[in-house]
């Protein structure tokens, strides 16, 4: 049997705790410089620095010696520093990685769990071996291999390996039988099928957010046409005109039937965005999910000048949800298109009970006081509104006329 050279313990600490103050200084640094790269992310992934202490130091070194070919040279550990990025989504571990390799100098890339197939177990992580930048090392010296491991994984990724690391990495047994195998491998399943759904989620929110606001946007122009000009302007605004009708092909669940209604109102395919909506309602969503949607359909009845249809939509999505201070707004709008200025008075008054921080209610029930001759508390309304938002030029416009009115 060929001699076995055997590492000596106490000649192994003492070269791992010659470093061990310059690499807890480094791996801060570092930890901070990372933190820093991924901040501008929305989604802010979480990010931890560590250094390996010496006993896990020691095991991996004999782990690592085992599979050594006799005559190399002793292994070379390169995760003395490391720092875990953990991140929501999936999407978010391609930026990270992208983020990581325009900041730091990757000397290289390992994509753990990679190979194994549905019926095994085992954590996915992304980990990249960098270069500890050289500023930091000038700093704080030398740290004993000068790289780094950064560990890049999802919430769910780490609650597993962490979980793994536990179970079968530390423990003196691993599982060895068939079904605590597929116990195992279940589990792991199911929290990357988990964590496919919350992207998907995620990507679902994504577009139906985009849609969202580009619908706001539409029809806060339609609001601003329809009671500004009353105003500002002498002439009539223009009717906005209506797309021609795309091939929507909707789903049955109320997710992609929304999703599907809000495409077509973005376009102004109205008609086909109000039969959307109106197959939502009829299946019976609870009163919060019926609320929203009236809202919405009320939107698409009024960009169609359709004012009592969106003035009933807007009623009943208050009688579903008291606390709709939007639904109470858009009435108030309606009712001031309809030249029915006490009644929009009430109406952005209920609003503004409901919400008191809306400079935008405050603007309209002022232009609505203006039409009604009660200049006073128009111009109340005006300051108001200044307050929360002193950069609207159309509320500073009308502030001044209202001066000059009451020639102050």
């Amino acid at each position: 049997m060929k001699d076995i050279s055997l590492p000596d313990q106490n000649v192994l600490r003492q070269i791992y705790e010659q470093y061990s103050e310059t690499r807890e200084l480094a791996a801060k640094d570092l930890e901070a410089r990372i933190e820093e790269t991924v901040s501008i992310l929305p989604s802010h992934p979480t990010v931890k620095g560590r250094t390996k202490d010496f006993d896990s130091y020691f095991k991996k070194y004999i782990r690592l010696l085992k599979e050594t070919a006799p005559g190399s040279p002793p292994p070379k550990i390169t995760d003395l520093i490391g720092v875990r990025i953990v991140c929501p989504f999936i999407e978010d571990l391609a930026e990270v990685e992208e983020l990581i390799k325009r900041t730091f100098e990757v000397v290289e890339v390992e994509r753990k769990g990679s190979q194994y197939n549905f019926k095994e177990f085992g954590y996915v992580s992304t980990h990249l071996l960098i270069k500890i930048p050289p500023d930091i090392l000038e700093n704080r010296g030398k740290t004993d291999g000068g790289v780094a491991e950064i560990q890049i994984r999802t919430i769910l990724q780490n609650a597993w390996a962490e979980v793994e690391h536990e179970l079968v990495y530390k423990a003196e047994f691993t599982p060895f039988d068939d079904p605590m195998k597929r116990k195992l491998a279940a589990v792991n399943a199911s929290l990357s099928l988990a964590d496919t759904i919350f992207q998907e989620i995620r990507t679902y929110q994504r577009q139906l957010n985009g849609e969202l606001g580009k619908r706001r946007e539409t029809f806060f122009r339609k609001i601003e046409e329809s009671t500004d000009a009353l105003i500002f302007s002498p002439e009539k605004p223009a009717q906005r005109e209506s797309s021609p009708q795309d091939a929507l092909v909707p789903g049955e669940s109320i997710d992609d039937l929304l999703l599907s209604a809000l495409y077509a109102h973005n376009k102004n395919q109205f008609n086909e965005a109000i039969s959307f909506y109106s197959r939502i309602l009829e299946l019976r969503p609870d009163n919060a999910v019926s609320s929203l949607i009236f809202k919405h359909r009320g939107m698409a009845n009024f960009a169609q000048s359709k004012y009592r249809d969106a003035i009933d939509d807007f009623t009943q999505a208050l009688e579903l949800d008291e606390s709709s201070y939007k639904a109470a707004y858009y009435r108030g709008v309606v009712h001031s298109v309809l030249k029915q200025y006490p009644q929009a008075v009430d109406d952005f008054t209920l609003s503004l009970k409901i919400n008191p921080y809306q400079s935008f209610c405050l603007f309209r029930r002022s232009q609505a006081y203006y039409h009604i001759e009660d200049y006073p508390r128009a111009l109340g309304d005006c300051e108001a509104s200044l307050a929360l938002d002193p950069e609207s030029e159309a509320v500073r416009k009308l502030r001044q006329m209202l001066l000059e009115k009451l020639k102050m």
